[in-house]
């Protein structure tokens, strides 16, 4: 049992210096918000959606309806639905496949991938569990530490939450530089329909319409070849 959690940390230890630091800012986020330390610890172990915890703060202290942040929810984090496909019949095999299956975030999608090329069966079983709680837990242990540092210490931490818009911003230029032609165009898309959203609904209001739009856009602009032509074999 030693080694796995041994193997298992190896593997983790860059997600941990990630988590720890956003979850630190997310729990002083949330302490700004008036929210105490035991809200973190809540959120981080039930909805553990990262980004989306940020996005939930000022919907909290807007009043947003619980239907429209797990719609939002929906479509921030719609993108772990293909991460899972992609592991269906791996977990299918290992024990605690349900909570394989609510862990799957970004970060440990990447570890896991690369676990799949390198591990043989039985370490996947072994050890596949233990990388999903380790990287939970370092994101529970920095949020709840965030929290209790946002209470206890007399500091102004204005501005900490754009710790997220600013990885945001990073993971945009990375995917844009990953395939400039068709990430930009999808960038500049989510852009100019967010900033026409903003203009016409207020800043309470229009993420949701603006993901909803963005969705349809890159969805219909999915389906045409790149000629612009439809397959006249489809």
């Amino acid at each position: 049992m030693k080694d796995r959690v041994q193997y298992a940390f190896r593997k983790t230890v860059p997600v941990m210096a990630g988590y720890v630091f956003l979850g630190i800012a997310f729990g002083i986020s949330l302490s700004e918000a008036g929210y105490g330390y035991q809200w973190a610890l809540l959120m981080s172990v039930l909805v553990y959606a990262g980004s989306m915890q940020f996005a939930m703060i000022p919907m909290m202290t807007a009043g947003v309806s619980p239907l429209t942040m797990a719609v939002t929810t929906l479509f921030v984090n719609g993108r772990h639905l293909f991460y899972g496909i992609s592991f269906v019949e791996s977990f299918r095999k290992l024990r605690g496949r349900l909570y394989m299956i609510f862990s799957l975030t970004d970060e440990t999608y990447s570890v896991l991938c690369g676990c799949r090329s390198e591990d043989p069966e039985e370490t996947r079983r072994d050890c596949w569990l233990l990388i999903s709680g380790l990287d939970h837990l370092y994101w529970i242990a920095g949020s709840v530490l965030g929290g209790i540092l946002g209470e206890a210490l007399p500091i102004d931490f204005t501005g900490i939450d754009f710790s997220m818009t600013a990885l945001f911003v990073v993971i945009l230029i990375e995917q844009i530089l990953s395939d400039r032609t068709r990430n930009l165009r999808v960038g500049i898309v989510g852009l100019l329909v967010a900033t026409v959203s903003l203009l016409i609904l207020s800043a309470e209001h229009f993420l949701l319409p603006a993901l909803i739009v963005t969705v349809g856009i890159v969805a219909l602009y999915a389906g045409v070849p790149e000629g612009g032509k439809e397959d006249s074999d489809a």
